[in-house]
């Protein structure tokens, strides 16, 4: 079986099994997972049905390597389509060549503004996310203003976001860059709390300047701060379906990841 017959008979496995026929459509979710940070986890019935033929659909497929040609973000974006990701995250100057390759398809396109330190003007961020939009990207992964933070001037860290979130207003997903590791523990609850107030679809738990592995209490504090409205995407090396498993129990809802097709392939059993 290709990829696409795999999750057809999984989806009417599914069906069967949940009593709604052949017609189920698997879902995009990849656990039930309460927002409350209490894992609810699928039934080992469900388990045994099948249940890691979701788990793409919650994948993030980080194409963000600076030497990165064309030539391998358009392979790399058709792969992501035949195994049905979330999306590709690919540098501002490639949105619109992986708009091209996706744009009929279910996989959206991620890019970024004022990665990774927030630390340009405003209106350099501002015409980043609004030409983004423009040439196709349909979720945007958006770095606060850490040098305010630092500096005790969350007000403008949040005039910023609020500033961004207009912008993407009914155009495209906001996911707020949570740095941890260069915040404090006081300035943690007071980014999170802000990524809150000012209804941000995700919170992106990065550990791109650190280098450290994406771990499940990150995740359970995030959880903590931010509530049940708020979307969690975690990135930081995840290799492995099991790895990938462990952080969606603990609350996440999206994994940013290099290693996004060998994850898929061995969720679906081709691996």
């Amino acid at each position: 079986m290709n990829v696409n017959e795999i999750i057809k008979e999984t989806e009417r496995e599914l069906g069967k099994l949940l009593g709604t026929g052949s017609k189920t459509a698997l879902p995009t979710a990849v656990l039930p997972v309460s927002h409350s940070g209490l894992s609810l986890g699928p039934s080992a019935e469900l388990r045994g049905k099948g249940m890691n033929l979701t788990v793409p659909g919650k994948l993030e497929h980080s194409l963000l390597d600076p030497g990165i040609s064309r030539e391998k973000i358009n392979a790399e974006c058709k792969l992501a389509a035949e195994y049905r990701v979330a999306n590709v995250v690919v540098s501002p100057y490639y949105v619109e060549c992986a708009a091209n390759i996706l744009g009929s398809t279910d996989v959206a396109v991620c890019s970024a503004a004022g990665f990774p330190h927030g630390a340009a003007s405003q209106t350099a961020k501002s015409a980043e996310l609004r030409e983004c939009i423009r040439k196709g990207a349909a979720e945007m992964d958006v770095a606060l203003n850490v040098l305010a933070i630092k500096s005790g001037e969350i007000d403008i860290a949040r005039r910023e976001l609020q500033e961004m979130l207009q912008i993407a207003r009914g155009k495209c997903l906001i996911k707020a860059i949570y740095e941890q590791s260069l915040y404090s523990d006081e300035e943690k609850k007071a980014v999170l709390s802000l990524i809150r107030d000012c209804g941000c679809d995700f919170v992106k738990i990065s550990n791109a300047l650190s280098g450290k592995k994406a771990e499940e209490a990150d995740v359970i504090f995030v959880r903590s701060i931010v509530g049940g409205k708020v979307g969690i995407k975690i990135d930081g090396g995840v290799k492995t379906l099991q790895r990938a498993l462990e952080l969606f129990n603990s609350g996440a809802d999206r994994i940013g990841l290099t290693a996004t097709i060998g994850v898929a392939k061995e969720a679906l059993g081709t691996g």
